[in-house]
């Protein structure tokens, strides 16, 4: 393992702090917090919904 310092991912400019891993502040910690709530980091995916069932046979 390397001791290299990680940045913020939010801010990209602050080193990560112990108390918010891997954040740099509160700040930035509850703006990831935010997205994850409002869906911003949702995947997308296909439905796969079929036309007919069983029960409908």
């Amino acid at each position: 393992m390397t001791n290299a310092t990680r940045h913020c991912p939010m801010c990209k400019k602050k080193p990560a702090e112990d108390r918010f891993r891997p954040f740099c502040s509160k700040h930035c910690a509850d703006l990831d917090l935010g997205r994850w709530l409002n869906g911003a980091y949702a995947i997308p995916a296909e439905e796969n919904v079929p036309d007919v069932t069983k029960d409908d046979e």
